[in-house]
């Protein structure tokens, strides 16, 4: 049930209803009709219940780092750094490439994510640049990019009006 809680992955979501339906459908047989089982087989749904929640934890507790920081557990090299250097020196292509390549390790990441909505704006993909801005403000991890995000809305309205050439 992690996968529920954390981000909202609704891979989770089938685990965590059919937990909670066995949970209150135990809970009416043991409490309001205690004549629908008998006591034994509680017990032994009751501790079965807890073998299969122990295993749904431990399986959750295997795959958090890779949940809480993927870079770190990753085999792929942080390819972040070249794309920024690609950025500045105006090499779109080449920074649009290794952005896609860090952002399929992290697909939250949010400075790569701005970069990439800066190389589209640059490109003349405005559409594109704004489709993921509106991604963006959508994500929590990208809460503490407000003033970022805002200045990138305000670079992509002024080359909504005026488009910028490509280099």
């Amino acid at each position: 049930m992690a996968d529920l809680w954390w981000r909202g992955h609704l891979s989770g979501l089938p685990v965590a209803i059919v937990f909670a339906i066995a949970l209150n459908w135990f809970l009416v047989a043991k409490f309001l009709y205690p004549g629908w089982l008998s006591g034994g087989l509680i017990h032994v749904g009751f501790w079965v219940a807890i073998i299969v929640w122990g295993f749904w934890v431990q399986r959750s507790l295997r795959e958090l780092p890779e949940r809480l920081v993927p870079r770190e557990v990753t085999e792929k090299p942080d390819r972040f750094g070249e794309a920024h250097a690609a950025y500045l020196a105006g090499d779109w292509e080449r920074a649009e490439a290794l952005l896609t390549q860090t952002l399929a390790i992290e697909p939250r990441d949010p400075p790569a994510l701005l970069m990439l909505c800066g190389v589209y704006r640059h490109t003349g993909r405005v559409e594109s640049a704004e489709i993921l801005l509106e991604e963006m403000r959508r994500i929590e991890v990208a809460d503490n990019w407000r003033l970022e995000l805002a200045a990138e809305a305000r670079r992509l309205a002024r080359s909504a009006e005026e488009p910028i050439p490509a280099v």
